[in-house]
């Protein structure tokens, strides 16, 4: 591979002669570096600490560590701090400031103590001889597992939130049993995207840095102790310090990397189409049904965005059939050159292809003999591979150049890499396994994220903006390679509660751009679960609506009247909230933190989180709790500690209790936090790449609250320099009134004038409203939404209406008595 010279460069540490600093007739102490080793007989533990709370663990018997390229980390090196280190009664302690790591010098068990002397995580556990092991192939470790102790993250999990006396096997793949219904539809086995990270409740978390297939027991063996392990590599591991969860996914995706924001038209509406004709159905594809597709949306008034076209505007080849790519469009396909020209000229904003990872032959191109005859694919035990070689950039570039650029030229933005995990791994649609040596083995849950690399990189490059790819399986670091999508699940009941929980987990394992098939996959929808599952769909990270169902297609208006009126509704809502969702994507850039987040991320002090695994933050002020069960007319929800609003009505709860909600069919049941500020646009058909317009301040009354609103242009990657605004919105509540402000924009972005429209909801009508300290006129609301500066209150929505407008640089304050 390429990597092979970096690691001669990087990694020339570890091997010279060290400087003994402590030593015993069982264990001595060397540093070089600032990287300390403890070694005792044929076992060597090495700690390297990246901060005063992040430090890194090997443990290695007899031999130096190996070194290879990580696909899971974002860089190869990170910046290494010296600590205070001391030995005393047959323990090392390494001090960094925050923490305290106890190593014994005859067993190398490893120990660590937040700063008050509370034992975070250990080693020495009565039933079992702890620390870290190997057996054969076989590396783990085993640690203590308190008594009050739970365990959040791994990865894109569908069965479980809390981890607590449960076993998990990570390894990227679906179910392989037969038939579908005990095999890929089995929620216990999906792992289209695993991560092997966990934070516990005790303020620590953990990064099994090791590409292998991974083993975790957190206490399904025994309460006295946790283990995880992998099936091949090294111990290798990063302990981090929270102890709140926030700062503990803050330094996991420091490690292996944020998601870079996508183009804000991203944060609309995506739509897949089988371009007519699904699999068995492919002589009824065509570019006609593209573009009228398109036309329709735009027609009904439904805003969308993107658009990807699946698997079947390509021809199957003659050796992988529907598994490979041959690059050759299908002979329905008429000119597709015009049909994307249609499509950009309707205004949507990208249009992506689905594609696999192996290289076919097609009727005129035999991309997958000139491949194998260059070395561009990945060798098999029997023959020379089918598997583009996403970690050789020389393949790389060739797959780009030969293949990729074929549609990239005539108009395809972005890719769909489905079928990641059939690297070393029997495919989801055939029996065919790829590469099964060691050297597989340990690449087989990097390959997804080395696959998403490429397009997204060189797409990035081509289109001169910011990269999207749409991707199925991912593993550890795959969010810098946004974004993942939940997988193939019917459109039954019985899957939708467990695409949710899919989308809680991977949040809480440092993945936040993250989608689902709205109304399933497979299978004709009920028209009820549709819309249900619609409703989520519009409150999840990226808003993605797909389905092979033929000819239904989960297009909304295949599913009547109602699902459609309901469709188009959430969809809508969805565009007015982008202001709030691009500015929660931009926070997650910056912290780690995803636009869905599980309650328990926000309140890990509260046990009653700990199972709430059907209701999710979404941003910092929303409660979304979807309805999940066919003719509810009620379900129960859990509401944190605070003040809650319900979105709809206004009507106010105190937190830290259940409440049975009435849920007719047209509303997902949403709360707001009491201080809200959500920001909204105005009704748009598309995302026109301007500045927003009008901005309407929905605010929903609590003491004292602040919210910063995020702009930029919403397409290049000036803002990772700092070429952006934000403007400060601040609201203040008591008995003698309200004021709200509306700060300067700042930052080097502009977003121009505009007007500021106040929906505030209270129950008590104002007697005025001054904007500066002048009077406002009372209007009729329809004004005031509009922008036109003025004040009305709708008593029988106990709203209170009030506008005004500001310049870039000035800043405006209401005062309301």
């Amino acid at each position: 591979m390429n990597h092979k010279h970096f690691f001669a460069a990087i990694f020339i540490f570890l091997t010279q002669t060290s400087l003994i600093l402590a030593q015993s007739s069982s264990g001595k102490l060397s540093k070089d570096q600032n990287t300390y080793r403890i070694t005792a007989g044929n076992k060597t533990l090495q700690l390297q600490f990246h901060s005063p709370e992040v430090f890194r663990v090997k443990t290695f018997w007899g031999e130096e560590p190996e070194e290879h390229f990580s696909y899971m980390l974002k860089q190869q090196a990170f910046d290494l701090l010296p600590v205070q280190t001391t030995q005393k009664e047959g323990t090392f302690v390494f001090d960094t400031g925050r923490l305290l790591v106890k190593v014994d010098e005859f067993s190398l068990n490893l120990a660590v103590y937040d700063t008050q002397g509370n034992l975070l995580s250990g080693e020495d556990v009565s039933d079992v001889d702890g620390g870290a092991y190997q057996d054969d192939r076989v590396v783990g470790a085993i640690k203590t597992l308190q008594p009050d102790e739970h365990f959040f993250g791994f990865g894109e999990r569908m069965d479980f939130l809390d981890r607590r006396g449960k076993e998990v096997d990570l390894n990227v793949g679906r179910g392989l049993g037969r038939p579908h219904i005990i095999g890929a539809y089995n929620v216990l086995e999906a792992n289209y995207a695993p991560v092997p990270f966990f934070m516990s409740t005790k303020g620590y978390g953990i990064f099994f840095h090791n590409s292998y297939a991974t083993h975790w027991d957190l206490g399904s063996e025994s309460n006295e102790h946790l283990s995880f392990e992998a099936e091949g590599g090294e111990l290798d591991y990063f302990f981090m310090y929270g102890p709140d969860f926030s700062k503990l996914l803050y330094h996991y995706t420091g490690l292996t990397g944020r998601s870079p924001l996508l183009p804000r038209f991203a944060h609309g509406l995506q739509v897949g189409t089988y371009s007519g004709g699904t699999w068995g159905h492919e002589e009824m594809t065509s570019t006609h049904y593209v573009v009228e597709l398109a036309r329709k949306y735009r027609e009904k008034g439904i805003p969308f965005d993107v658009l990807h076209l699946d698997s079947t505007w390509r021809m199957f080849g003659e050796n992988g059939g529907s598994g490979a790519t041959t690059f050759e469009w299908r002979e329905t396909f008429k000119d597709p050159a015009s049909m994307f020209d249609s499509l950009y000229a309707m205004d949507i904003n990208m249009v992506g292809l689905h594609l696999r990872p192996r290289f076919d032959n097609g009727k005129q191109l035999d991309l997958l003999n000139q491949a194998r005859e260059q070395g561009f694919v990945y060798p098999e035990e029997d023959n020379p591979g089918e598997f583009v070689n996403f970690f050789d950039e020389e393949a790389v570039d060739w797959w780009w150049e030969n293949g990729v650029m074929r549609i990239a030229e005539i108009g395809a933005m972005f890719l769909k890499t489905d079928e990641g995990s059939a690297f070393g791994r029997k495919a989801n649609e055939s029996d065919k396994t790829g590469p099964r040596t060691e050297e597989a083995r340990r690449l087989h849950n990097a390959f997804p994220v080395a696959y998403a690399k490429a397009p997204y990189e060189k797409f990035k490059a081509y289109n001169g903006m910011r990269g999207m790819n749409h991707t199925r399986e991912g593993y550890a670091g795959i969010q810098r390679y946004p974004f993942i999508w939940a997988g193939d699940w019917p459109s039954e009941w019985q899957y939708y509660g467990p695409v949710i929980k899919a989308g809680i987990n991977i949040g809480l394992s440092g993945v936040g751009y993250w989608s689902h098939n709205m109304g399933g996959f497979e299978h004709q929808a009920d028209p009820e679960l549709f819309s249900r599952w619609v409703q989520f769909g519009m409150f999840s990270p990226v808003a993605h609506v797909f389905g092979m169902d033929h000819p239904g297609y989960k297009e909304p208006w295949n599913y009547g009247a109602k699902a459609e009126e309901i469709f188009t509704q959430y969809d809508k809502l969805r565009y007015r909230l982008i202001p709030y969702i691009y500015t929660t994507a931009f926070q997650q850039y910056q912290s780690g933190k995803p636009i869905m987040r599980a309650l328990v991320l926000e309140h890990q002090d509260d046990y009653n989180t700990y199972t709430v695994d059907d209701q999710y933050y979404f941003g910092d002020h929303m409660i979304v709790c979807p309805v999940l069960t066919k003719e509810a007319q009620t379900r129960t929800v859990y509401l944190p500690e605070g003040t809650w609003y319900d979105y709809w009505d206004g009507t106010q709860y105190e937190g830290k209790q259940y409440y049975n909600i009435v849920t007719p069919l047209e509303e997902l049941p949403i709360f707001v936090k009491a201080g809200a500020i959500i920001p909204m646009q105005d009704e748009v058909a598309y995302d026109n790449k301007e500045a927003f317009g009008t901005i309407t301040l929905d605010i929903f009354p609590g003491g004292t609250s602040e919210y910063r609103l995020f702009e930029d242009d919403g397409v290049s990657e000036k803002y990772m320099e700092g070429h952006y605004a934000e403007t400060l919105f601040r609201a203040t509540s008591d008995d003698q009134g309200m004021e709200i402000s509306v700060g300067k924009s700042e930052g080097d972005y502009r977003p121009g004038a505009r007007s500021y429209v106040l929906k505030i909801h209270t129950d008590i009508q104002p007697e005025a409203v001054q904007l500066n300290g002048d009077a406002l006129q009372p209007l009729d609301a329809t004004a005031i939404r509009a922008g036109e500066a003025g004040w009305a209150y709708d008593a029988e929505a106990n709203v209170l209406w009030a506008a005004g407008e500001k310049a870039d640089d000035e800043e405006i304050q209401f005062h309301v008595r």
